[in-house]
């Protein structure tokens, strides 16, 4: 097992990353005490999957365990879902000290830290993603969502959980496209910080793809460095820092939000979004179309969408601007001048933005 901490003052936190590393993860509980209740969230697919696995460690530090399933879906991430998320805590909570338990994917993560975040002004909480994509990338950092029709994410909060474990077991069970997902920000990770880490990518995406042990820690601990290392620096987005995770996100979002949450999942939108992303930093003499190709074949090899197919133009276009990156209607975006060089651009003009996107199609 390797640790990584979130260095956030009195909100750090430790990261357990390793293989059936439960018992680390009730050593930690028993030493701060959070709770005597758990609170889990998860969906129906990961309750039947590793219910079984989690009950027996975790009731040997809370008096009271509690599973409230959740659909498995972008539409969990709603105000009617976070309603009944609260009142269920509430009652369960009577004369107990409740702490929550994110136990599932992204969407999991987000609906219960945003819960716990207005619940009591807010309550501790604990991350154990069961997703590639979770747990290189949504189980850490702080940031909950729900959203609106319009948008995704657009109503959340910065809320740090007290633990994230990171047990590489539960990937065991993963579909091919949750794997996918977990790939695309694992790219995301190579393009804005770490160019050996984008050559590790080349020379072992079949190992990879095979999901080998060895190829897989080390990746996913990699990830998880850089990415505790810039919430660390800059934990709610104020200094500009932590923007740069959000490569390919924003047409990458507006691409969710078009097809209605259901056409593309998070991390083939954001494969999209990335693409374009580098289209239009070469149309603005960022990067070089010979690194562009190179990156479009990894994306290639993983398996990752090329096309935009079954969603209109217009709407991604109407989606785009409830980025929250928009500043006085400044269109920023985070684009590349090089593999792990990302640069925030200020105001990308609309009609570049088209040109490239009309390209996906």
């Amino acid at each position: 097992m390797k640790t990584v901490k979130v260095d956030l003052c009195e909100r750090s936190y430790p990261i357990f990353v390793g293989y059936d590393i439960s018992s680390q993860a009730l050593n930690f509980l028993k030493k701060n005490e959070i709770g005597e209740a758990a609170f889990i969230i998860t969906n129906k697919k990961v309750f039947s999957l590793h219910a079984n696995s989690l009950i027996p460690w975790l009731k040997k530090v809370v008096d009271k365990v509690y599973f409230s399933l959740v659909p498995d879906s972008e539409k969990s991430k709603s105000f009617q879902v976070v309603r009944r998320q609260l009142e269920s805590l509430a009652s369960f909570e009577k004369g107990r000290r409740a702490f929550m338990v994110a136990f599932g994917g992204g969407v999991v993560g987000d609906l219960c830290g945003f819960v716990a975040s207005v619940y009591k002004r807010g309550i501790a909480y604990i991350q154990i993603p069961t997703t590639l994509l979770s747990q290189v990338d949504a189980a850490i950092g702080g940031k909950t969502a729900i959203d609106l029709k319009v948008g995704k994410n657009l109503v959340g909060t910065f809320y740090q959980p007290r633990l994230v474990v990171a047990d590489l077991a539960y990937l065991v069970t993963l579909d091919n496209q949750q794997w996918l997902n977990g790939l695309s920000e694992i790219v995301k990770y190579a393009l804005i910080q770490d160019e050996h880490l984008f050559l590790f990518l080349e020379r072992n995406y079949k190992r990879l793809l095979g999901r080998d042990q060895d190829v897989l820690s080390f990746v996913v601990y990699r990830c998880i460095r850089i990415k505790s290392e810039i919430v660390s620096q800059d934990e709610r987005e104020e200094k500009g820092l932590r923007t740069i995770l959000n490569l390919g996100h924003t047409i990458g979002h507006a691409i969710e939000a078009a097809g209605g949450y259901s056409i593309y999942s998070h991390g083939e939108a954001v494969a999209l979004g990335m693409r374009l992303a580098c289209d239009i930093s070469v149309s603005l003499g960022l990067l070089e179309a010979g690194t562009q190709e190179r990156i479009n074949r990894l994306l290639d090899l993983l398996g990752l969408p090329r096309k935009i197919k079954g969603i209109l133009f217009r709407k991604i276009i109407d989606a785009h601007h409830w980025d929250k990156k928009f500043i006085g209607g400044k269109r920023r975006m985070v684009l590349l001048s090089g593999i792990g060089r990302p640069k925030i651009i200020p105001d990308v003009p609309l009609p570049i933005i088209k040109k490239s996107l009309k390209k996906l199609y």
